[in-house]
């Protein structure tokens, strides 16, 4: 199956809204106004066309990134997917297009923006240090040492 993919550009709409869903997955989501202007002869002037409005979700690590980043107003470019999200209420079906990012990022076209990395969360490994010495020891038949903030230390009782 094919995934439609598009851009657009536009102004963000409404504020984000970031929220924790599931498991604690990150979704970030705003409304995305695109509004078509074009050169009219007979006023001798730029018009405005209709507005197309359309909601932009944002998943996980980019979530966070567009929450901390966009803010009502400014000129986007958003790249993503394009699905349909159906529900019913009170026995009406309903639909609607959602545009999933893939990528967000501000019109420089229309302003300056300064990017910041940001640093990459690493787990940290489980501490199995006394355990790996432990072992190590009992192999060995080494004399026991335990090991504090300042460094190892002979056991008292090795036993």
């Amino acid at each position: 199956m094919t995934d439609t993919i598009l851009h657009m550009v536009g102004h963000a709409g409404t504020d984000v809204d970031h929220r924790k869903v599931g498991s604690g997955t990150d979704l970030s989501t705003f409304r995305l106004a695109a509004t078509p202007r074009r050169w009219d002869r007979a006023q001798r002037q730029y018009v405005d066309g209709t507005t197309n409005w359309i909601t932009v979700q944002c998943w996980r690590e980019l979530a966070v990134h567009v929450r901390d980043s966009i803010r009502r107003g400014d000129p986007v470019v958003v790249v993503g997917k394009l699905k349909t999200e159906q529900w019913t209420k009170e026995e009406v079906s309903n639909s609607r297009f959602v545009l999933e990012a893939t990528s967000v990022g501000h019109d420089l076209s229309r302003g300056v923006s300064r990017f910041r990395k940001t640093p990459r969360q690493v787990e940290a490994a489980p501490d199995d240090s006394s355990e790996a010495l432990a072992a190590v020891q009992e192999i060995e038949g080494a004399e026991a040492v335990t090991y504090v903030d300042d460094g190892p230390r002979p056991l008292k009782d090795a036993s």
